[in-house]
C-alpha cells in the first residue's frame, strides 16, 4: 500500500518516535490482533473504517485512545474515523488533556463543566473534538463501527452496543488512581504513551499487510 506520511508537528513526532520504540510483548500484541484485523478488512474492500473507543465515563483511557488512533491512522494514510464515548457523561480529565500536550499536540478548549477540546496534531488536518459523550452521541458513528472496549467495567456492563458490527476488548489501566498522588503526572504520561504505542503499532502492521 502506498501512502505518504503526514507531517505531524515537530515537538509531537519527537513523542512519536520514542512511543514506537516501546516495547509491546507477544502477548499484548495478541491482543491488538483482532483491531488490526478489523481495520485491515475495511482498508482492503475501499471503505472508511469507524472505531469507538469505550470507556465507563469517556474522560481519560477512551480519550487518549481516540486521539491517538486518529492520528496514527492519519500519519499513516489510512481511511479511519474515530470516537470515543462512555455509559456516563462526566468529563475530559484536564490531566489527560494536559498530557497530551506535553506530547506535542496543540489543544484549546470551550466551556468549563464538560469542556470541549481542540486537539490539533498537524497544520493539515481539522482538530479532534474531544469532549466526555455517551458511545451512542449523535457526533459518534451511528452504525457499522466497531466498538474498542478500552476498560473492563465498560466491557462487563455493557453487554450490547447498538450498531457495532464487532466488539475488541482492548483494556487499559487506569490512570486515575494515582489522581492527587506524587505519581498522577507519570502515570497519566506513562498510559497515554502507552496508548500511543499501541496505535502505531496497529496501523503500521495494516500498512504492512494490505
Amino acid at each position: 500500500m502506498d501512502f505518504k506520511p503526514m507531517i505531524l508537528f515537530p515537538e509531537l513526532a519527537h513523542t512519536v518516535e520514542k512511543a514506537r520504540q516501546l516495547p509491546i510483548s507477544e502477548d499484548r500484541k495478541e491482543v491488538l490482533r483482532p483491531l488490526i484485523n478489523f481495520i485491515q478488512n475495511y482498508v482492503r474492500e475501499g471503505k472508511a473504517c469507524n472505531l469507538n473507543f469505550i470507556c465507563t465515563h469517556n474522560s481519560r483511557r477512551s480519550q487518549f485512545s481516540q486521539v491517538w488512533a486518529q492520528t496514527a491512522g492519519d500519519y499513516f494514510g489510512i481511511p479511519v474515523k474515530c470516537y470515543s464515548g462512555g455509559m456516563e457523561v462526566t468529563a475530559f480529565n484536564e490531566r489527560g488533556g494536559k498530557s497530551l500536550e506535553k506530547s506535542g499536540f496543540k489543544i484549546s478548549s470551550q466551556g468549563s463543566e464538560n469542556p470541549t477540546y481542540f486537539i490539533q496534531y498537524s497544520e493539515d488536518r481539522p482538530p479532534i473534538l474531544c469532549f466526555s459523550k455517551l458511545f451512542d452521541d449523535p457526533m459518534n458513528q451511528a452504525r457499522e463501527f466497531a466498538a474498542v472496549m478500552t476498560c473492563d467495567h465498560a466491557e462487563e456492563n455493557c453487554p450490547f452496543i447498538p450498531g457495532a458490527v464487532a466488539r475488541i476488548p482492548l483494556h487499559y489501566a487506569d490512570p486515575k488512581e494515582f489522581d492527587g498522588t506524587d505519581l498522577e503526572e507519570m502515570k497519566y504520561d506513562e498510559r497515554s504513551m502507552q496508548i500511543a504505542s499501541e496505535m502505531f503499532y496497529v496501523f503500521a502492521e495494516v500498512v504492512k499487510w494490505v
